[in-house]
């Protein structure tokens, strides 16, 4: 019952009045004394490990979204350097995973979404991912922010695709049809040694925005899909694997898609496994 209570009061809620105006006062600095309480009681509500940060001082965080995408210390996620895995590209939770069925990606119980409008709605673009392999990270609270390369790649394209903006935990992505691919999100279109890949930073309830390393905050605000194609020669944007390529403002999701045949997810990897940003996640097909 209280599931479908939060559920159905997110229908009800300004969605993006109050998401935008959470990312503004998440920017601010105007009450040093405030950001330290909040900080600490956020720290302590959802057991953040601040002995991870590379600032482990709450008090250095100029601002909340500075302390929410805190950097960790050196050497504490270490990438596999076998060519033949792909990485996990954050500190999460495992939604979903699995093989893309006629267009539709398995979301939860009874739910799925569409793999064409999860792109953007372009048929061409989704092509190189039918009947591929995703896998759904969610990111809690306490897990750090940053997004990372799963490979090697260079960007062939960013598609800004607005949207809902509700929350994606659980009990959403069990009540919420579409969720996915009904909410603002990004998606980075990469090649890499593997194929194409695609990277979708999904937004939600209260994140304040999605930042990437070659573009910042991504929101052109225009309410249409906005896609920017970008040099594949000597201008080119190119990752290296567990390279740094984005941020939540705010925690959500990343739905990491690959074509059909290339990858094979690992044997454990299950749905509520928990994950660390550089740790094998899959491996080269054949």
């Amino acid at each position: 019952m209280f599931d479908k209570l939060f559920v159905m009061s997110q229908y009800l809620t300004p969605q993006l009045t109050v998401s935008r105006l959470a990312g503004r006062l998440a920017d601010s600095d105007r009450s040093p004394a405030m950001l330290q309480r909040v900080i600490r009681w956020f720290i302590g509500r959802y057991g953040v490990n601040m002995s991870e940060a590379l600032e482990s001082d709450p008090a250095a965080y100029s601002s909340f979204n500075a302390f929410f995408t805190r950097a960790l210390k050196p050497g504490l996620r270490p990438v596999d350097p076998d060519a033949a895995v792909l990485v996990s590209p954050v500190d999460g939770a495992i939604s979903q995973l699995g093989t893309v069925t006629h267009d539709r990606v398995f979301q939860a119980k009874g739910q799925s979404f569409s793999l064409v409008e999860l792109l953007g709605g372009d048929h061409q673009r989704a092509e190189d991912f039918a009947e591929g392999e995703f896998a759904t990270i969610y990111l809690s609270p306490k897990d750090y922010h940053r997004i990372h390369m799963p490979l090697a790649g260079t960007l062939r394209e960013m598609v800004y695709i607005p949207g809902k903006l509700f929350s994606v935990n659980p009990a959403t992505a069990e009540n919420v049809p579409d969720l996915f691919a009904r909410n603002e999100r990004v998606a980075a279109i990469f090649d890499t040694e593997f194929g194409p890949m695609a990277l979708v930073l999904v937004g939600a309830m209260i994140v304040g925005s999605v930042e990437t390393t070659w573009a910042g905050i991504v929101a052109p605000g225009t309410g249409l899909v906005t896609s920017t194609r970008y040099d594949s020669g000597a201008d080119a944007i190119r990752f290296a694997k567990g390279e740094e390529m984005g941020r939540f403002r705010l925690g959500s999701t990343v739905v990491l898609v690959m074509p059909k045949g290339v990858v094979s997810w690992n044997e454990d990897q299950k749905p509520g496994k928990t994950v660390r940003m550089g740790e094998a996640f899959g491996r080269k097909a054949g």
